[in-house]
C-alpha cells in the first residue's frame, strides 16, 4: 500500500513538471490520472489497491463513531436515572482475529467506547476479557461487538 501511494505521488509531481503548471488544481488532476495508472499497474505493485484500504479505514472510523455515540447515550441514561439499576459484569469475548495488530485495535476500540473496558487478552490471543458497566446478556454483548467493531477491523486487515 505504501509503495502504491508513493508511486501515485511521484506520478502526480511528474504531471506537474510535464504540464508546467504548479497549482493545486493541476496537482489534483495529476493525482487522479496517477490513480488510474496505479489502478492499471495494481498487478505489478504489491498489495491490494490502496483506495480500497483507505475506504475500509474510513468505514472503520464511521462505525466506531456510531458505536461511540450509542455508548455515550447508554452511559448518559445510566447517569441521569434517579435510581441506579444497572448490572455491571465481567465477560469473556472470543475473537476470531489472528493478527496482533487487529486484536490490539479491537481492544482499543472497545476500551474507547464509554461503559466498557478491556482488562486483558489471553495468552493464546483468542479471548478478550471485558468489563461492561451495564451488562444485558453475554450473547447480546458478543453479538454487538462481533457484528460491528470486529467485522470492520477484519475487513481492514483482509489482503484481497
Amino acid at each position: 500500500m505504501a509503495i502504491q501511494i508513493l508511486v501515485n505521488l511521484i506520478l502526480s509531481v511528474f504531471w506537474l513538471f510535464v504540464t508546467g503548471s504548479y497549482n493545486f488544481n493541476n496537482f489534483i488532476l495529476g493525482y487522479l490520472f496517477a490513480l488510474i495508472l496505479v489502478y492499471i499497474m495494481r498487478g505489478v505493485l504489491p498489495g491490494r489497491f490502496y483506495i480500497i484500504t483507505v475506504y475500509k479505514i474510513i468505514k472503520l472510523f464511521l462505525v466506531f463513531l456510531i458505536e461511540l455515540v450509542k455508548a455515550n447515550v447508554d452511559v448518559i441514561r445510566i447517569v441521569i436515572k434517579p435510581h441506579i439499576n444497572n448490572e455491571p459484569a465481567f465477560f469473556t469475548y472470543n475473537t476470531d482475529l489472528k493478527k496482533d495488530w487487529q486484536i490490539a485495535l479491537l481492544s482499543n476500540l472497545i476500551t474507547l467506547t464509554p461503559g466498557t473496558i478491556v482488562l486483558g487478552i489471553s495468552d493464546d490471543r483468542t479471548k478478550i476479557y471485558i468489563h461492561s458497566i451495564d451488562f444485558s446478556t453475554k450473547e447480546e454483548e458478543v453479538e454487538s461487538i462481533k457484528s460491528s467493531l470486529e467485522k470492520v477491523v477484519r475487513e481492514v486487515g483482509e489482503n484481497e
